[in-house]
């Protein structure tokens, strides 16, 4: 966690931005189906309704919903590279806390596990009041009539996880991603070469000696060898949020709660403008 409010800005940056922007091809490969409340709040939404996806990741959420439009955006330029294969959505680089878009026009917005990335509790209630002012405020005195925001966050409760962290657990803690080296790879040619040379024998060992030495070489021209070099393991700040928490940053942001509940080791509340 950042010791100030001025640290925050390059604490993220080296232990959240700058983590992401090495693991974003690895972290994309593991996020690919939606859950379930994001996907009934998207497919809620009306035909024609325009939204926002803040911190967008690789965008999995942007086709949920195919009659309605959303603009991602993300801190992450190579997960911004990858979610822009989500045609016809767009989605931009952005920081959290510097959205590019103006305020009170989109009909709903989406922020699924991103807010406790930011390392202090002032930037984490600024970042949710980011996310509700893309919203449509509600006209007078017509209930519901605003514009939605769903937002997600990792829980504090979750001992029944293979992370065991529970109440009474420290709730700003830092979450490794391994990526595994990559094995050595076979090339196809070379396994069939292996297999024939065991059912030929050594009737023909001499041979094939020299007709191996030929292979190997358009082998290594076609499919390189690749060595491990080491498992790396990068280190992402979190923090956990304990029941109640979110509920109250949106409120102090000046949001009002619609619905909230607990999902899978995450807090989630859906809001809109007072």
């Amino acid at each position: 966690m950042a010791v100030s409010e001025a640290a925050g800005l390059s604490y993220e940056e080296e232990h959240v931005h700058e983590v992401y922007e090495q693991i974003a091809s690895h972290f994309s490969s593991t996020r690919y189906k939606p859950w379930p409340i994001v996907e009934r709040f998207l497919k809620e939404q009306p035909n024609g309704a325009i939204g926002a996806d803040v911190g967008c990741g690789n965008g999995k959420y942007l086709a949920v919903n195919k009659e309605v439009f959303i603009v991602g955006s993300d801190r992450s330029t190579n997960l911004v590279k990858i979610a822009q294969h989500h045609k016809p959505h767009d989605v931009v680089v952005a920081d959290n806390l510097s959205l590019p878009h103006p305020p009170h026009s989109f009909d709903f917005a989406i922020s699924i596990a991103v807010v406790h990335h930011l390392s202090t509790p002032a930037r984490r209630m600024e970042a949710v009041k980011c996310i509700l002012d893309l919203l449509r405020p509600p006209q007078q005195g017509v209930s519901g009539s605003g514009g939605k925001a769903l937002i997600y966050v990792w829980a504090l409760e979750q001992k029944s996880s293979r992370r065991g962290w529970d109440e009474g657990s420290e709730q700003d803690v830092m979450v490794p991603w391994v990526m595994t080296a990559k094995k050595e790879k076979v090339p196809k040619k070379k396994k069939k070469q292996q297999k024939r040379r065991g059912e030929e024998g050594l009737a023909q060992e001499n041979g094939e000696a020299e007709k191996g030495s030929e292979d190997q070489k358009e082998e290594n021209s076609e499919a390189p060898e690749t060595k491990p070099e080491g498992d790396k393991t990068f280190l992402r700040y979190y923090h956990l949020y304990r029941k109640g928490e979110l509920e109250g940053d949106i409120e102090q942001a000046g949001g009002v709660i619609v619905e909230s509940g607990y999902e899978k080791d995450n807090w989630w509340a859906i809001a809109s403008l007072k």
